[in-house]
């Protein structure tokens, strides 16, 4: 079973969904429906989306990403450095222009699923402009590096440990958000603008899952309907809702955390060595966490499918 696929609740509306007209809210962990409008389901609200059979997609991509951002900056900084006699300047004015092809790519092209007219992967009730939360916090994460990267290119000796910290950045920009996200969250302070599909005013929802649906939506093709699909599934368990906050805090420490490790080392081990450990490291750490939060996923799942087929006995259902 894949992660976040397949998390149930026993509960669920007799007969087709209905479209809501208010905001998606937070609902309360003890609620339970009326035996009178509803009736047993016998399987969890689905998301109709499975990240196995995207498998090798996902291998593709991220195969990219890590020849973009580790073996091409580390490649052309030594080749160039060691191999050619080119000044400092022109040599990581090279580096820094041939960094984040990939990730440029997919910027453009998630900004032209987002705005086109016919978009089917639009935020629910969001106008075009809006575009979707992700891709504002990766504009800002961007906007940070090219600074960086902009300012260090410009000294005819450039600060090599500066050029080492943009994916740190990145870290701690996610990693912030995620974090001030769930302190609002956690004092009941409504979302003081959009995020994604929680209009402003609305109860906020751990950030890691506007983060889920407009990945999976956008860049994972699943499309509007997924947005739908994980509404309903947040609002039906409450084991989905805790797991959701429990990988926020997960992520969100781990971010900073291993971004404050990383800035120490860059400021302080061996230039050279500091820069291979900015450009390769926070990849590393990044897949440990996420074969740590795919093994969590699936315990939970297991442990949601007992828990469901209990309640429906519980309650006299099939």
């Amino acid at each position: 079973m894949d992660p976040m696929v397949d998390l149930p609740s026993p509960w669920n509306a007799a007969g087709p969904p209905v479209k809501s007209s208010g905001p998606p809210t937070e609902p309360a962990e003890t609620e339970e429906p009326s035996l009178e409008t509803l009736a047993f389901e016998p399987e969890p609200p689905p998301l109709n989306y499975s990240l196995w059979k995207r498998k090798w997609s996902i291998v593709f991509f991220w195969g990219l990403i890590i020849v973009d951002c580790i073996f091409m900056p580390v490649g052309l900084y030594f080749g160039l450095w060691y191999g050619t006699n080119l000044t400092p300047n022109i040599v990581f004015s090279i580096v820094t222009a041939a960094l984040g092809g990939i990730s440029i790519f997919e910027y453009v092209l998630r900004f032209r699923r987002l705005w086109k007219k016919n978009s089917t992967c639009r935020v629910i009730g969001a106008r075009r402009m809006y575009l979707d939360w992700f891709h504002w916090n990766f504009s800002l994460g961007w906007g940070i590096i090219m600074i960086e990267l902009i300012i260090g290119t410009i000294p005819a000796n450039p600060p090599i440990r500066l050029l080492a910290m943009p994916v740190t950045s990145m870290l701690y920009v996610f990693g912030t958000e995620l974090l001030v996200v769930d302190l609002l969250r956690y004092f009941h302070v409504p979302a003081p603008w959009r995020m994604s599909s929680i209009p402003k005013g609305s109860q906020l929802r751990p950030a890691i899952y506007t983060f889920i649906e407009d990945v999976c939506a956008v860049d994972g093709s699943g499309g509007t309907a997924y947005r739908e699909a994980l509404n309903k599934r947040y609002e039906a368990s409450h084991i989905f809702r805790a797991m959701l906050r429990r990988l926020g805090a997960f992520w969100a420490i781990g971010s900073e955390g291993i971004a404050v490790v990383l800035t120490i080392l860059i400021f302080t081990i061996q230039h050279e060595a500091a820069y291979v450990v900015g450009w390769a490291l926070p990849f590393i750490w990044a897949g440990m966490w996420a074969l740590i939060t795919y093994m969590y996923v699936v315990r939970k799942l297991r442990e949601e499918k007992r828990a469901w087929a209990e309640e429906i006995a519980a309650k006299g259902g099939v």
